[in-house]
C-alpha cells in the first residue's frame, strides 16, 4: 500500500465502472475521476464483486480495475469481529450486510468520510462512530 486511502468504494460502484449496461455506470465514470485516489475497501466488498459480476469475460477487467492501484484493500481481521457485530445488530432493521459493515468499520479505523457508492438508502442511513454521516458519490440523481 503506498498511499494512504482517501475515501472508500463499494461493491455497486465497481459493477458500475465495469458494466457499460449499468443504470449507474454513466453517472459512476463521471464522478470517479473527481475522486481523491486510492479508495479503500474490504475482501468482503471483492467476494460480492466477483460473485456478482454479469459474466466470466469481466473477470480480466475487474482484476485490471483491482491492480491500477486506484483500490487498497484493506485488511479485517480477528479483533474486528466484535465491532462487526455490533456495527451488523444496530442497523438490522435495514439489514447491514457483512461487506457494508465492514466498509462502515473502514471509515472508523481510517477517518474517511467519503464513499464512492450506489447504495444511497444505506449508507444515508450508517453513521461513523454512531454520529458522523458519509459523503456519498455519486449523489442521487
Amino acid at each position: 500500500m503506498t498511499d494512504r486511502p482517501r475515501g472508500l468504494i463499494d461493491t455497486g460502484a465497481i459493477l458500475a465502472l465495469l458494466n457499460r449496461g449499468d443504470k449507474w455506470h454513466r453517472r459512476c465514470t463521471e464522478a470517479f475521476p473527481a475522486l481523491q485516489l486510492p479508495l479503500a475497501t474490504s475482501a468482503a466488498v471483492l467476494a460480492e464483486v466477483f460473485h456478482l459480476l454479469p459474466r466470466s469475460s469481466d473477470l480480466l477487467p475487474a482484476w485490471t480495475f483491482l491492480r491500477s492501484g486506484a483500490v487498497n484493500v484493506l485488511p479485517i481481521t480477528d479483533d474486528d469481529l466484535p465491532e462487526l457485530e455490533t456495527l451488523m445488530l444496530r442497523y438490522q432493521d435495514r439489514p447491514m450486510d457483512f461487506a457494508d459493515a465492514t466498509l462502515v468499520l473502514l471509515a472508523r479505523r481510517e477517518a474517511l468520510t467519503t464513499i464512492f457508492t450506489v447504495d444511497h438508502d444505506d449508507f444515508e442511513t450508517y453513521r461513523i462512530e454512531g454520529k458522523r454521516r458519509f459523503r456519498i458519490v455519486p449523489g442521487r440523481s
